[in-house]
């Protein structure tokens, strides 16, 4: 079971996945993550995530990407980082 809470917005319209994602970071805990599940990779997503001071690691293909984010003054141990959800 994952430590992170999981947001899935594989099912959402745009722009409704990135609102949420930045609902779900507005609300993280000092030092927590999220742990997305997206249709797709979200590019956009990545350089607001770089100039509001998180982190990410996205693992995935073709319609199933998941992405761990987390605040860089938190990163995450390697055991977060390797962890994936099962499909």
């Amino acid at each position: 079971m994952t430590s992170a809470p999981i947001l899935d917005v594989r099912r959402l319209a745009p722009p409704e996945p990135m609102e949420r994602i930045l609902d779900a970071l507005a609300d993280l805990p000092t030092g927590g993550r999220v742990r997305v599940l997206h249709r797709r990779e979200p590019f956009p997503l990545y350089d607001l995530l770089r100039r509001m001071g998180y982190g990410w690691r996205t693992q995935g293909a073709e319609d199933r990407f998941e992405i761990l984010i987390w605040a860089l003054d938190a990163p995450p141990s390697q055991a977060e980082l390797d962890e994936r959800i099962p499909c």
